[in-house]
C-alpha cells in the first residue's frame, strides 16, 4: 500500500488472489488513473462501468499497435505474433479493415456451426469426467477445464485428431506466460503459425474436390462481393480464435467451479435447477460468474489516436489505454450488490465479452462449453467440494487473463454406472 495515498498495491501476489479491494479503491480515488505495468509500460487504468463501457465503443481508441508512442513501444499485446506475423486479426485492427474481417469472419463462425457444435462439447464434457470420475479426486484445471476447450477448438478449426495433442502442448506453454520475445509464449506462437499456414494449405488445396465443414475450411470459402481472407489472414484468424479462446474458457470454467464452491447455496440452488431439467438458471448462472469473477480481467490493449478525455481524465495522443473489466463489473453505480454473487441476477449487462464493434466473437462457444461443463459436473459430481485450502491456491500472474494455477477438488468417486460403494 502506498502510504501517502492509502492505494493499494498493485500486480502482487496478494492483489493476484483477490484484486476486487484494490479496484474498489481505484473506482473511487483514481478512477482513470496511470500506471505502470510489470513488464514496464505504463498505462491509463479505466476502472469505472459508464468509463469503461464508453472507452470500449471510443473509434478514437484504436485496437493497432502502430498508434502506440513512447520507449515501451513493441512490449504491449501477445508474445511473439509481431516475429510470426500474426498481426491481421481481429484485436488489432480497426475499421475499414476490421469491419472488413470480421464481416467475413462471421460468415464462416455463425450461430448455427455453433449450436451444431453442442454434441461434441457433450461428448469431450463426459470423456474428460470420466478420465476421472473414478478417483474421486481431480486438478480441474489440468484435467479438466484447461483440456476442454483446446480439443473442442482444435475440432471445430478442423485440425486432425494426430496433430491435437501438439496443440495442447503449445496451448499448455502459451498459458504458462512465457515472457519476452525468447519466451516459451513465443516459442509457442512460431510453431503453431507453422502448422497453421501447412494445414491451411493443405485444406486450400482439397477444397474444391472435398470442401470441408470446420472452421478453417469456411474461413477460407467465406467471401464477400468477391473479397476473400488471404492466407495470412486465415493464419492469424484461426491463431487468435484459438489463443483468445480457449484461455478464456479455462478461466471460466475454473474461476466459476471455484466461485461455486464458495457459495454452497447457490451451487445447490443451481444443482436442484438442473436435477428438475430447467435450464434458465444455468443460463443466468454463466452470466453472473462471468460478471463476478470473469476470465478477462482486463480488455485487450487501446492507443488513443488523438487527446481525448476519460471520466475527465486527459489522455495524450499515443497513450496506452487498459479497460479493466474486473473492476467495471463490480461498479456498485451499475450492479446492486456487486460483491454479492446472484446466480439469478437478471439486470446483468456485464463486459465479461467485451462491447461494441469489438464485442467478443466467440463468446457463443464459450458459453455453451461453460453451460455444458458446469450442468455435466454438478450433475455428474453433486457432492464436488474443495480439496485445497483457498489460501493455498494460487492464480497465474497476468494481466490481460485471470485465472487459477490449479484447482484440486474431492467427490464421490464414480463407477459407469454410477457412486461407488
Amino acid at each position: 500500500m502506498d502510504r501517502e495515498s492509502g492505494m493499494p498495491a498493485l500486480f502482487t501476489w496478494e492483489f493476484a488472489t483477490d484484486p476486487y479491494p484494490a479496484y474498489a479503491w481505484l473506482r473511487e480515488h483514481a478512477p482513470v488513473r496511470w500506471t505502470e505495468l510489470p513488464s514496464g509500460v505504463n498505462a491509463w487504468l479505466v476502472t469505472r462501468y459508464g468509463d469503461a463501457r464508453e472507452a470500449l465503443a471510443d473509434a478514437r481508441l484504436s485496437k493497432n499497435p502502430v498508434h502506440h508512442v513512447g520507449e515501451s513501444r513493441g512490449k504491449t499485446g501477445i508474445p511473439g505474433e509481431r516475429s510470426a506475423d500474426l498481426m491481421t486479426h481481429l484485436l488489432n485492427i480497426d475499421p475499414p479493415d476490421h469491419t472488413r474481417l470480421r464481416r467475413l469472419v462471421s460468415k464462416a463462425f455463425t450461430p448455427r456451426r455453433v449450436a451444431e457444435f453442442a454434441p461434441r462439447v457433450a461428448e469431450l464434457t463426459d470423456r474428460f469426467i470420466d478420465g476421472f470420475a473414478g478417483r474421486g479426486e481431480a486438478d480441474l484445471i489440468h484435467e479438466f477445464a484447461f483440456p476442454l476447450p483446446i480439443y473442442a477448438i482444435c475440432d471445430l478449426l478442423g485440425v486432425p485428431a494426430e496433430d491435437q495433442d501438439d496443440f495442447r502442448d503449445w496451448a499448455g506453454m502459451m498459458i504458462r506466460h512465457g515472457k519476452g520475445p525468447r519466451g516459451g509464449v513465443a516459442r509457442s506462437v512460431k510453431r503453431m503459425r507453422a502448422y497453421l499456414v501447412e494445414l491451411i494449405h493443405r485444406k486450400r488445396a482439397g477444397l474444391d474436390s472435398a470442401p470441408g465443414d470446420d472452421l478453417i475450411s469456411g474461413l477460407i470459402r467465406a467471401s464477400d462481393h468477391g473479397e476473400h481472407l488471404t492466407g495470412n489472414e486465415v493464419a492469424a484468424m484461426a491463431f487468435i480464435l484459438l489463443f483468445a479462446g480457449f484461455e478464456t474458457t479455462v478461466n471460466l470454467i475454473g474461476n466459476g467451479v471455484h466461485t461455486l464452491l464458495r457459495h454452497p447455496a447457490e451451487r445447490h440452488a443451481l444443482q436442484e435447477s438442473l436435477a428438475r431439467g430447467e435450464s434458465a438458471l444455468l443460463e443466468t448462472a454463466v452470466e453472473e460468474l462471468l460478471r463476478y469473477d470473469g476470465p478477462v480481467e482486463m480488455a485487450t490493449w487501446r492507443y488513443a489516436t488523438e487527446p481525448l478525455s476519460i471520466g475527465g481524465q486527459a489522455v495524450a495522443a499515443g497513450d496506452p489505454v487498459l479497460v479493466v473489466l474486473a473492476a467495471a463489473d463490480r461498479d456498485p453505480a451499475r450492479f446492486g450488490g456487486p460483491d454479492t454473487l446472484d446466480l439469478a441476477r437478471r439486470d446483468n449487462p456485464h463486459l465479461g465479452y467485451g462491447h461494441g464493434i469489438h464485442y467478443c466473437l466467440g463468446a457463443p462457444l464459450a458459453r455453451l462449453e461453460a453451460r455444458t461443463a458446469l450442468a455435466r459436473l454438478l450433475t455428474r459430481l453433486p457432492d464436488l467440494r474443495s480439496g485445497a485450502d483457498p489460501a493455498e491456491l494460487r492464480w497465474r500472474g497476468g494481466l490481460i487473463m485471470r485465472g487459477l494455477r490449479t484447482l484440486p477438488v474431492e467427490f464421490t468417486a464414480q463407477s459407469p454406472s454410477g457412486p461407488t460403494r
